[in-house]
């Protein structure tokens, strides 16, 4: 009997934490608005948020509306969803593949995406060119992982998982090649840029180009959030529950690398977050499927917006989102292993 009131303390604190998280998040980002090259108080923030919310009459913009509307709120709607959108899609994944360094990049959707718009600079396209190739280029890896994996008889979630490490490998290789005969002045450097990730460029259509499929793939998982967290006891105990194990991972995939490939196309290639915050996720806010999705989500959104304030306020030169993520979520990992080795042996 005493298993009901500490499964209801778990719940309360769980739901606490996912409440704390998410007015963490609009805190940061109120922050985030003021903060840059450019600062603007808190009075000055609250002033245009009363003039936007009174619908001023067209005049011209001022300085801080420029700033604030064409500049900030769209790179941090990005962050945003960009976070938010790994991180889910990371969650699937561990789930689906019952793997916990399972990440959005392992079917080569990173690496697809990497040559797409490598090639795409290489052709010296225009921004939207860039963002198509590098969604088609997602797509493509994802989809020639599963054909490989059709083609020699797999059967099992590991011999998905290594075809799409095959994938990876030659994506990496076509992306070399591709530097390799780049224009070392002009487009090598280009490239280099772009797949270490970053924010800069960010600008509304941006934005909602990312928002989109994030929401709506999102919707989807969290919708079948149940039918998900069974997969994790394994496919025959899922298909004895009545799940249709072929066609939910089939959809799980789509709406992850669906995900990944939108941020992807707007932001480069952001390590680390994808693998990291699923799993400070569990740990946070347990392991029932709504809140670890929910709490994934708001935990990915929270990271990825405070690396990038970090980016580009603390230092004089901006340095690439991608880089940080990594400096930052590979010794923190780290730490969890070592915390998670320590708990199981004391």
């Amino acid at each position: 009997m005493k298993y009901l009131p500490a499964r209801q303390d778990a719940d309360a604190r769980a739901n606490a934490a996912i409440i704390m998280t998410a007015a963490a998040l609009l805190a940061l980002t109120l922050l985030s608005v003021m903060l840059g090259r450019y600062p603007l108080s808190f009075d000055q923030l609250v002033g245009l948020l009363i003039k936007a919310g009174r619908h001023a009459s067209g005049d011209a913009p001022t300085t801080e509306e420029t700033i604030v509307y064409m500049v900030r709120l769209p790179r941090i709607v990005a962050a945003i969803m960009v976070g938010a959108g790994l991180s889910m899609a990371g969650s699937a994944y561990q789930t689906i593949f019952r793997n916990p360094i399972a990440s959005p990049s392992l079917l080569g959707v990173s690496a697809g995406a990497g040559f797409g718009a490598s090639l795409a600079l290489l052709m010296r396209g225009s921004v939207i060119e860039i963002e198509i190739g590098a969604f088609t280029g997602g797509l493509f890896a994802v989809a020639l992982s599963f054909t490989a994996n059709r083609l020699i008889g797999g059967r099992s979630v590991v011999t998905l998982v290594l075809c799409g490490m095959v994938m990876s490998a030659l994506f990496q290789a076509l992306i070399s090649m591709v530097k390799f005969v780049a224009d070392p002045v002009e487009v090598l450097a280009s490239i280099a840029f772009w797949l270490m990730g970053g924010l800069s460029k960010i600008n509304s259509q941006d934005a909602i180009a990312v928002s989109v499929p994030v929401i709506c793939c999102a919707v989807i998982l969290y919708a079948f959030r149940w039918r998900i967290s069974v997969l994790a006891l394994g496919e025959a105990e899922a298909a004895s529950l009545g799940v249709d194990v072929a066609r939910l991972r089939l959809l799980v995939i789509v709406c992850a690398t669906l995900m990944s490939a939108a941020t992807v196309c707007v932001a480069g290639i952001i390590g680390w977050v994808g693998l990291l915050v699923p799993h400070m996720a569990r740990a946070v806010f347990g392991l029932a499927p709504g809140r670890l999705l929910l709490g994934s989500a708001l935990g990915g959104a929270l990271f990825v917006l405070l690396v990038d304030d970090i980016a580009r306020a603390a230092f004089v030169v901006e340095i690439p989102l991608g880089v940080l993520t990594a400096l930052i979520g590979a010794p923190f990992f780290l730490f969890l292993l070592m915390r998670a080795q320590s708990d199981r042996w004391s």
